[in-house]
C-alpha cells in the first residue's frame, strides 16, 4: 500500500551552534514571494540591489561581488580553483578544520601546496607567514578569518602586507565572520574573500557571497587553462552577474530574495551597531559561563564574538548534555571537531540568534544540566 505523507512540520529550535543561525521572519516571508524568471527585469533589479548591499557588508568597492548559487563550501572551492592554475604555488594557513579543507582543494586543483600550522585554538603570527614565503614564492596565500572549529579570530592586517610584499594574492575565508565582525576587504587588501549566508547574516544556507579584487580578476583573465570547475568558473558567472546578463545557470530565485532581505536588515541595524551587539553579548555569555566555572579555549584577545569555544568539564559526557539541551530546551549547540572532538562545545551567537534572551536561556539550561 502506498504510504501517505503528511504536510511538513518541523520543531522550533534555538540555534546556538556553529551555524545555521535562526532566520528572522522578514527573511522567511521573502522566500514565500512569487518566483519569477531569473532574467526577468524585476529580478535583475533585485540582483543589483544584492550586489550593492554585499559590497557594503564586505566593505569593498569591488565590481565583481556576488552570491554564488551554493553554500559557503562552494565559496571556498570557487575562490581557490579560480585563483589557482595547475603548478601554482599555494601557501595555506591551517589552525582548524577549514584550513585543512583549503589544502585538499588546492591539491585537487593541481596547485603545489605548502601548509603552515598553528595549534588549534591559537592564531597565526605574521612571522610564520613571512618565514614561509621567503623559501616558497607562493602565487596565493589562504587563511581563515574566523575559524568555526575553534573560535579563533585571526588578525589580518600585518599578514596581508607580508603577502602583498611577496607579490601573492590574499585569499580569506570569512564564512563565519561576515556580518558579525568587520571584514574590511578593501582596507585589508584582501584579493578574494568568500562567506556563507547561514551564519551572521541569518539567511538560510544555500548561497556563498564572494568578492574578487581587480588583481584577482586580472589573474583570472590571464589564465592559460580552463578553471577546473565548470559550475564555479567565475569567467562565465561574471557574465551573468555583469551587464551582459549571459545565461549560465538558473539562479535560486527565492534564496536571492532571502539574502536581499537579510542584507537589508543588517544595514538597517547598522553594521557598527551589529558588530557591537555581537561583541557585547559574547562578553556577557562568557562572563556567565566563567561564573559557572567553565573555561574558554581561546585567549581573550583572539576570540571570535560570534562563536565561543568552551572547554568541557571533567566527568561530563558532552554528547549526552547536547542531546538533553536539544530535547528539554530546544537548544542546539555544536560539538568539537578534529583534535578538539570531545574537548569543547561550540556556542554560537550569530546574527538573529545573538540576543540577550538566548544568553539567559542557554546559561539557565547549562546550569540546570551541569
Amino acid at each position: 500500500m502506498e504510504k501517505k505523507f503528511q504536510s511538513l512540520s518541523v520543531p522550533r529550535r534555538v540555534l546556538l551552534g556553529p551555524g545555521p543561525s535562526n532566520v528572522p521572519p522578514e527573511v522567511l516571508q521573502a522566500m514565500a514571494l512569487p518566483v519569477i524568471g531569473h532574467l526577468d527585469p524585476a529580478f535583475l533589479a533585485i540582483m543589483e540591489e544584492v550586489q550593492a548591499m554585499l559590497r557594503t557588508v564586505f566593505a569593498t568597492t569591488n565590481r565583481f561581488t556576488i552570491p554564488i548559487s551554493a553554500t559557503g563550501s562552494a565559496g571556498m572551492e570557487a575562490a581557490l580553483v579560480n585563483a589557482i592554475e595547475r603548478g601554482d604555488k599555494a601557501l595555506v594557513c591551517v589552525n582548524g578544520v577549514f584550513g585543512v579543507r583549503m589544502c585538499d582543494i588546492v591539491e585537487r586543483a593541481g596547485g603545489e601546496l605548502k601548509k603552515i600550522e598553528a595549534e588549534w585554538g591559537t592564531p597565526f603570527q605574521p612571522d610564520q607567514v613571512r618565514d614561509a614565503l621567503k623559501n616558497f614564492p607562493a602565487a596565493i596565500v589562504a587563511i581563515v578569518h574566523a575559524e568555526t572549529s575553534t573560535g579563533v579570530l585571526q588578525p589580518l592586517e600585518e599578514i596581508s602586507r607580508i603577502v602583498h610584499d611577496h607579490g601573492a594574492l590574499f585569499v580569506v575565508d570569512a564564512v563565519t565572520s561576515l556580518g558579525g565582525t568587520p571584514v574590511n576587504v578593501d582596507d585589508r587588501k584582501i584579493d578574494v574573500c568568500y562567506s556563507g549566508t547561514q551564519k551572521c547574516l541569518s539567511c538560510p544556507p544555500g548561497l556563498s557571497p564572494i568578492t574578487f579584487s581587480d588583481s584577482a580578476i586580472e589573474k583570472l583573465k590571464s589564465r592559460t587553462s580552463k578553471v577546473q570547475s565548470w559550475y564555479l568558473d567565475m569567467t562565465m558567472i561574471e557574465k551573468y552577474w555583469g551587464p551582459e546578463r549571459v545565461y549560465h545557470h538558473t539562479a535560486p530565485i527565492s534564496m536571492i530574495y532571502a539574502l536581499r532581505e537579510a542584507l537589508r536588515l543588517a544595514l538597517d541595524e547598522g553594521l557598527e551597531s551589529r558588530f557591537d551587539r555581537h561583541r557585547r553579548l559574547s562578553a556577557q555569555l562568557i562572563d556567565g559561563l566563567e561564573k559557572m566555572g567553565l573555561e574558554m579555549l581561546v585567549d581573550r584577545k583572539y576570540r571570535t564574538p560570534m562563536l565561543n569555544a568552551v572547554k568541557i568539564p571533567c566527568g561530563v559526557d558532552e554528547a549526552v548534555l547536547r542531546k538533553r539541551l536539544l530535547e528539554r530546551y530546544g537548544i542546539e549547540i555544536g560539538a568539537g571537531l578534529g583534535p578538539l572532538k570531545g574537548k569543547i562545545w561550540r556556542i554560537g551567537l550569530m546574527g538573529h540568534s545573538c540576543a540577550e534572551e538566548n544568553i539567559s536561556l542557554i546559561l539557565s539550561a547549562l546550569k540546570s544540566l551541569l
